[in-house]
């Protein structure tokens, strides 16, 4: 049986959360706002637009990887933008994992948030224009609150999307101990090395986690 230290076990859940939570609060914002345009707004070519947006849900990962490490890399106009900035790449760093999640949990929170607010009686929001309410005002005070179901389960949604995150995360970031190693890439490394027990551990962590939150969607689904 193999021993499982306390560093190897926690670092790859606590970068695992971070990068969850860092990534589903920009894919919230992005998604949120997209999905609003969409769900009001009608124009030629809205199907070959929407269609690109939810094209990363049914790619394999690895190929959205691949595309990342495209844009990204140090051939890239974007690449080198970043490492003149920052002096290095973002390729193999914790933010390259953030970027994948996004990529590959906007379709789903995008998707869930526009259902939320295609289903509402736009006739309140248009009650509220004609007294006046500017467009933030209708969306913070009507939109947002009428839609907060569906809101509330595209964050969750895309937090347990970005935690769970592999494919794209191996391509971008890869897997290096205690800097780029998240959950689902710490648990291929241990079943690859032979290490079973921490795989183990890994696996009933995020399964735990991933649960409890679609628990959670449930719950609000049905209030």
């Amino acid at each position: 049986m193999n021993q499982v230290l306390w560093s190897d076990f926690i670092d790859p859940i606590l970068l695992s959360l971070k990068v969850a939570v860092v990534s589903s609060i920009f894919v919230l914002l992005l998604g949120g706002c997209c999905a609003w345009w969409m769900s009001r707004k009608a124009f030629r070519g809205k199907i070959f637009l929407e269609t690109s947006i939810l094209l990363p849900l049914v790619l394999p990962p690895t190929v959205v990887g691949f595309i990342l490490l495209i844009i990204l890399g140090k051939r890239s106009w974007f690449g080198q933008a970043m490492t003149y900035l920052f002096d290095q790449s973002i390729i193999f760093t914790w933010g390259a994992a953030v970027i994948a999640s996004i990529v590959v949990a906007f379709p789903l929170v995008y998707q869930t948030m526009k259902v939320g607010f295609a289903s509402m009686d736009t006739k309140l929001e248009d009650a509220a224009r004609s007294m006046g309410a500017s467009e933030w005002q209708v969306l913070r005070y009507i939109t947002i609150p009428l839609a907060w179901r569906s809101v509330a389960a595209a964050y969750i949604l895309g937090f347990a999307r970005g935690l769970g995150e592999f494919g794209a995360t191996l391509m971008i970031a890869g897997n290096i101990p205690h800097k780029t190693q998240t959950l689902p890439t710490a648990i291929y490394l241990a079943v690859e090395s032979g290490n079973q027990t921490l795989a183990w551990c890994w696996v009933a962590t995020i399964t735990i986690i991933s649960f409890a939150l679609l628990l959670i969607v449930n719950r609000r689904g049905k209030d």
